[in-house]
């Protein structure tokens, strides 16, 4: 019977289907008295492009995870949704007009199609999108918990905005150790009862954690939309490579600043890989110093400053502030107010990003104005440059030349006074910079000090003139949290008198309206200004035509939406409870689950994704929503499948293209081609490719022997450098247990691999070898009928049964799963040499390759005589005692040298093996009647005669 993978696997994936083999179970139903074991995927994003090769390289690797788990006896959820808010969605309707709706279901049925080709173990019943209405009911609620909610110092964690009302109450805020703004005055409880309801709302505005304020943006004038850092690659959008500038917009921002530190202290207890945490530990950039407080000379304006060098305050000759600074457009004279604006909207065309990294660039601009130093009183001059960033620190600057290198360049370019801070010349350079033995001259409270007392004695005496105190310092800064697209979560947002009121719990969700245009308004509005049916009645707690605002009882709603990371913030805990409608999930459930055990994804979510997801689930720990505080246990990155892409070299200034082998001859410029119109010998398909490229359909060709030969680079798979390969041809051609081994078998998850499509026809021809080991021999053929034995298997085939359970199980549990598709190999050569067919050996080999490649093994599980799917079989127990040699073969040596070789069994005693040995007719043919001076017998190793 011939190996058959489009009929089998058809068959076994309609099976899955039909049974609902994958559905876990979830508390009070049966199954679910099994320990859990939760292997979760980054959520995807359905593009349009479908899935490429590369794509399911970490599913495959959570799949066998989880596959492994239940044979051995795990309640496993593994689910799959779709991450199907964002940009991309809504270009493509901005382009055609088509609703992004339409677009994503379309993506994910073609996802969905591809996912289920390769034959994955999903609990598709649990599936979530977070365009769904009835998911993203719950990010708004979320939200709105988030708005409800203040930081407590004093308790470090989150709590309910009404208990911070009743301090106001009672006391004002003075004794209240709370983040908030860093611009929040002081009032008393009269004061606070006093306010109007409209100025008590502005106050818990500077509490709450998510609120409104102006913030600096990466502004894409293109998109038309605000971007996060990571979506912006060297200073333009990553989505269509857009020009990215820097300007003031109110948005809702998230306060996740007030989970620095236990974001960072969150780390120690993750398993995850030590580059992700090192990325996050940077991100957050934890730093300890003083902020000090320089008065700005004739102006009631101050510029706070941090500092991680307190102590070489006397050594400051220079402030620089953030161009985009609050106190520029107040302190800048007149005599330098058209060169301060020139700067300013010049910096407002870099993003951050770029100015970060700019450590060679050196610009700035007197502003006029002079700071007052703290202690001596001298006069400051105060610069704007963009190397100071308004969202770190406090947007500015205090600059020590003599003990930055940075602070130094700066003042020598543009002739700014350097005093000489070191009292001992014999300090050198590199103690400086290692913080060791620096000693402040002028300042006579840290002569003689270490690094550490004179920081400490530096900020006690800047406190002491209230000039300064203490503070840590974090680079993290609140996310923004507005965008303004039309395809993303609604706001569960009106506003009355320009405040935020939020819509109840029993009234979402609110529904993205329709809209006749996806791009902004003519005045600028986000998409959503677009929509006639876009304001909220609070009577009947509904959306209603904007024709009926009256600011009484019907009033506009939030324009902007939610960024993309906002459902993926939270769906790993509604997979645990996928259909309740009362709450994200019941606490039975999440109680049952409580994590994600295994979580795979890319490394380049390190942040954007990560530290956000932690954030709300740290805040919906505070709530008491969900049971930990850390969502994923096990984190591992998987690598990168690489394409090899093919290049045609044209001869710059021609249409002419040279075959690879003689462009050296020539100055040409590279083409990528399609991978497509290339064999396996890297010849191109010369009249595919004039086909595909109308501009090189009149191109001459300069062949080598006949043939153009393509150059080859390995690089990233992508649609743009047309070298990705389609999974559901691989599928096609040789299956999807194929395509799953080899994906494995091209290397550790870990790390980036090229992708060879050569190279799976070995794979295939192993998944033949497999089968024909089941069925009689057929001369000719793949094998005949299906033939499995009764008989007891052989010591050898126990011995080499075992020692691949034991590899196996060793490889799934330490992430090696390109090791365990080796020992499948050798295990099915050993065992077709030893003419294996004994059901003993079969049966269990099935069980150990199902989690790789789970078509073929439930087919034979089937022809084996089970009724039901091999998912669910135990896996086999490692034995030690098969892999005990009862007998060993011995070199017999004569004075050193190999003469025969004799097999004795382990067990057998020297005294008896020396006995065999010297009968033994080659042993006296040796000696020919001499007796040996010694006999040398090592057990389990050496025998050893000296004649």
């Amino acid at each position: 019977m011939k190996y058959d993978h489009k009929v089998i696997e058809a068959r076994w994936q309609q099976f899955w289907r039909e049974h609902k083999t994958f559905e876990a179970k979830n508390p009070g139903t049966e199954g679910a008295d099994k320990p859990k074991y939760y292997v979760l995927d980054m959520f995807p994003y359905p593009s349009g492009a479908g899935l490429h090769v590369g794509h399911p390289l970490g599913y495959i690797a959570s799949d066998i995870y989880a596959r492994y788990k239940r044979h051995r006896g795990f309640n496993v959820l593994h689910p799959m949704g779709y991450d199907s808010f964002g940009l991309p969605a809504e270009q493509y309707a901005i382009q055609t007009g088509q609703h992004p709706a339409i677009t994503t279901e379309t993506n994910i049925a073609r996802y969905r199609e591809q996912l289920d080709k390769i034959g994955f173990s999903f609990d598709w019943s649990r599936e979530v999108r977070t365009s769904d209405p009835a998911y993203y009911k719950w990010t708004q609620w979320i939200f709105t918990r988030l708005f409800r909610s203040w930081y407590n110092n004093d308790t470090d964690k989150a709590e309910d905005i009404r208990t911070l009302i009743l301090k106001f109450e009672k006391d004002g805020n003075t004794g209240v150790n709370a983040v908030c703004d860093s611009d929040t005055r002081s009032f008393t409880a009269a004061e606070w009862n006093a306010f109007t309801d409209e100025e008590q709302q502005h106050i818990l505005l500077k509490y709450r954690l998510t609120y409104l304020a102006e913030t600096e943006v990466n502004w894409c004038p293109a998109l038309g939309t605000v971007l996060a850092n990571d979506e912006i690659v060297n200073g333009v959008s990553e989505r269509g490579g857009h020009p990215v500038i820097r300007k003031k917009m109110t948005q809702w921002s998230m306060r996740i600043t007030a989970y620095a530190q236990r974001l960072l202290d969150g780390l120690d207890r993750l398993d995850w890989p030590q580059p992700l945490k090192d990325a996050q530990t940077n991100w957050i950039g934890r730093s300890e110093g003083a902020e000090v407080t320089f008065k700005v000379k004739g102006s009631d304006a101050k510029i706070p400053v941090f500092t991680t060098r307190p102590d070489t305050i006397f050594g400051v000759s220079f402030m620089t502030l953030a161009p985009e600074h609050d106190l520029v457009s107040l302190i800048t004279t007149p005599e330098q107010q058209q060169e301060v604006d020139a700067y300013i909207e010049a910096t407002a065309k870099r993003s951050e990003r770029d100015r970060m990294s700019d450590v060679k660039t050196i610009s700035g601009v007197f502003t006029g104005a002079y700071a007052e130093h703290p202690f001596s009183g001298q006069p400051i001059p105060v610069w704007i440059g963009d190397y100071v960033l308004a969202g770190y620190g406090t947007g500015a600057v205090m600059a020590v030349p003599c003990g930055d290198q940075r602070d130094y360049d700066f003042a020598k370019h543009f002739g700014i006074p350097i005093p000489n801070i070191f009292e001992y010349a014999d300090i050198s350079e590199k103690a400086h910079s290692e913080k060791q033995g620096t000693v402040i001259a002028n300042s006579d409270f840290l002569s003689g000090l270490s690094y550490e007392d004179a920081t400490q004695e530096a900020i006690r005496k800047l406190e002491a003139i209230g000039a300064g105190k203490g503070r840590i310092n974090y680079r993290l800064r609140d996310a923004v949290f507005s965008r303004q697209r039309y395809w993303g979560e609604p706001f569960p947002v009106y506003y009355v008198n320009g405040l935020p009121q939020m819509i109840g719990k029993e009234h979402l969700p609110v529904r993205l309206p329709e809209v006749e245009k996806y791009l902004p308004t003519e005045t600028g509005e986000p998409p959503l200004g677009n929509a006639k049916t876009w304001a909220w009645d609070i009577e009947n707690h509904k959306v209603v035509g904007n024709e009926r605002i009256d600011h009484k009882t019907v009033f506009p709603l939030e324009l902007n939406t939610m960024p993309g990371w906002a459902g993926s913030s939270w769906y790993f805990n509604r997979y645990m409870d996928a259909h309740n409608q009362s709450e994200t999930a019941s606490p039975e459930t999440l109680q049952y689950w409580k994590d994600v055990d295994l979580y795979i994804g890319g490394s380049e979510h390190a942040t954007g994704h990560l530290l956000y997801s932690r954030f709300w689930q740290k805040f919906q720990y505070d709530m008491k929503l969900v049971p930990v505080d850390e969502f994923a246990k096990k984190l591992i990155n998987q690598g990168m499948i690489l394409g090899t892409s093919a290049f045609v070299y044209r001869v710059k200034g021609t249409n002419t293209l040279v075959s690879a082998n003689k462009k050296e001859e020539l100055e040409t410029e590279p083409i990528h081609a399609d991978v497509s119109f290339v064999n396996a010998s890297d010849e191109l398909d010369v009249d595919a490719f004039k086909n595909w490229r109308p501009e090189f359909k009149d191109a001459e060709f300069v062949l080598e022997d006949g043939r153009y030969i393509v150059g080859r680079e390995v690089e990233k798979m992508s649609k743009s450098k047309y070298n990705v390969v389609n999974p559901d041809d691989i599928c096609e051609q040789y299956g999807a247990d194929t395509l799953r081994l080899y994906e494995m078998f091209l290397g550790p998850i870990d790390q980036a691999k090229p992708w060879n499509t050569a190279g799976i026809t070995g794979v295939h021809g192993f998944l033949k070898k497999l089968w024909k080991l089941y069925h009689s021999p057929l001369e000719g053929g793949q094998g005949g009928d299906f033939y499995v034995s009764d008989a007891p298997a052989s010591a050898e085939s126990l011995k080499t049964l075992h020692k691949t359970i034991k590899k196996v199980i060793e490889d799934i549990e330490n992430f090696s799963f390109n090791t365990s598709v080796s020992s499948f190999m050798i295990a099915v050569n050993e065992l077709s040499a030893q003419q294996c067919h004994s059901r003993e050996i079969l049966e269990p080999l099935v069980v150990i390759i199902a989690p790789y490649a789970p078509h073929i093994a439930e087919e034979l599980w089937h022809k084996l005589g089970h009724h039901e799917s091999v998912t669910f079989a135990t896996f086999p127990e490692f034995e030690a005692k098969y892999l005990v040699e009862s007998s060993k073969e011995y070199p017999v040596s004569f004075n050193g040298k190999m003469r025969f070789k004799l097999e004795l069994p382990m067990d057998m005693s020297k005294e008896d093996m020396e006995k065999v040995v010297m009968a033994h007719e080659k042993t006296q043919e040796q000696l020919q009647g001499r007796t040996p001076k010694k006999i040398i017998i090592v057990p389990g190793k050496i025998i050893n005669i000296v004649g």
